[in-house]
């Protein structure tokens, strides 16, 4: 079973002042795919705390996936993407930029997402945006990857039957 984290990022989130939709949302969504949420956190926009919330949470070996969502946007206090960039270990291209061509189907505005996708140790940490909508539907554009992508991580011998032509 696929390990889960879920950080939501934002300011009014962290503070109390509006309620997190968005946490929520991916956790339903990656509970309804048969991933095991391990936990959830609201942190503030701000660099520190959310590089060390990645760090503990990857290097602990207690999650497969670290979803956030929020913070990708181009708002001044908007960092996520700087933080996690500061904690991989490997890019994943691929997965951001297949977000963002799905979403530019719907919406002009997803040119302005500044999400990144990367691996820390053996855990693949996904930036989605903070908006439910649009965090679960840039889920589902990459859920179908997901599980492979943790087979890979993980060294799972069966992982490689997924490449070879059959």
């Amino acid at each position: 079973m696929i390990r889960v984290g879920i950080i939501t990022i934002s300011d009014r989130s962290f503070r109390g002042e509006r309620d997190d939709l968005s946490g929520p949302a991916l956790a339903n969504r990656v509970k309804s795919a048969g991933f095991c949420v391990v936990s959830t956190t609201i942190l503030a926009d701000e660099l520190d705390q959310i590089k060390s919330c990645l760090i503990e949470w990857c290097d602990s070996g207690n999650f497969d996936l670290i979803l956030t969502t929020g913070g990708t946007g181009f708002a001044p206090r908007d960092i996520t993407p700087e933080a996690t960039l500061a904690v991989l270990e490997k890019s994943a291209p691929g997965i951001a930029e297949a977000m963002r061509a799905q979403s530019l189907k719907i919406t002009p505005h997803a040119m302005l997402s500044r999400q990144q996708a990367g691996i820390r140790k053996k855990t693949l940490i996904i930036n989605l945006p903070g908006s439910p909508k649009g965090a679960v539907e840039n889920l589902e554009v990459v859920l179908p990857v997901i599980p492979h992508a943790i087979e890979l991580l993980q060294e799972n011998p069966a992982a490689e039957k997924g490449h070879q032509k059959t």
